[in-house]
């Protein structure tokens, strides 16, 4: 599933998209205008980050929290594209192909955020190559991820899409202290995330209870049975 280079390009973006790294690597001037020009937003669970079709107005780096980005269907329901967390960076991608941001990003915890004008971010592209690296990494990476999720959805069955879901969101986001993973979803939600009827999945997921494999506590889940999970979903950690 990649999470091993996800979190590493991550660490990269953490380590590069910050002040002590901008300070060593920019000009005075740039530094300054680095300084400057950065906002901190602080978002509240539910919350807008960016609107579909909003103007791009600059980059988010997320700080702490989490966040989803989700783009509605031809029928008005909402498909999620991805979740975003701490040390993660959205609004790049409308930025750099000047067009407005083609998804809806919304927090799914209280967020805070480093927010940084689109003309300042295409600059420090230009003058810091450490960052441009970094950058061209992350593009590579999702576009690698895009064409893993399209056979995702159209190779594996319903049962196996969750089986995955479970494991990479654990992954991804990691737990609490009870072993629950760190993000709340309904039903709708997972559903529309394994691609298939909101039905489908409440089955699923009792089914996946009564064979051992969860605990369900109301929206949250805890994986109990890690071995027979990557199993069922065919998963190469």
């Amino acid at each position: 599933m990649s999470l091993e280079k996800q979190t590493l390009i991550e660490e990269s973006l953490k380590s590069t998209f910050n002040e002590e790294s901008f300070k060593n690597t920019l000009s005075a001037a740039d530094f300054e205008k680095y300084l400057s020009s950065r906002q901190f937003l602080k978002f509240h669970k539910g919350e807008t980050i960016f609107e579909d079709g909003e103007m791009a107005k600059g980059v988010y780096l997320i700080k702490n929290g989490t966040a989803k980005l989700s783009k509605l269907g031809v029928y008005g329901k909402e498909q999620i594209l991805r979740f975003i967390k701490e040390g993660d960076l959205i609004g790049y991608r409308s930025i750099l192909c000047g067009e407005d941001f083609q998804a809806k990003a919304e927090a799914m915890t209280d967020l805070e955020t480093s927010f940084l004008p689109s003309d300042v971010f295409l600059h420090l592209l230009e003058v810091d190559s450490k960052l441009s690296f970094v950058m061209l990494q992350k593009i590579a990476f999702e576009l690698g991820e895009s064409s893993n999720t399209v056979t995702f959805l159209a190779q594996k069955t319903v049962r196996e899409r969750l089986a995955e879901i479970l494991l990479l969101l654990e992954q991804k986001l990691g737990t609490d202290p009870e072993g629950f993973i760190k993000i709340s979803l309904t039903r709708e939600e997972i559903a529309n995330i394994i691609g298939t009827a909101t039905e489908s999945a409440i089955r699923l997921i009792s089914e996946f209870k009564q064979d051992g494999l969860i605990e369900v506590e109301g929206r949250l889940i805890k994986i109990l049975n890690h071995e027979k999970l990557i199993k069922l979903g065919h998963v190469v950690i």
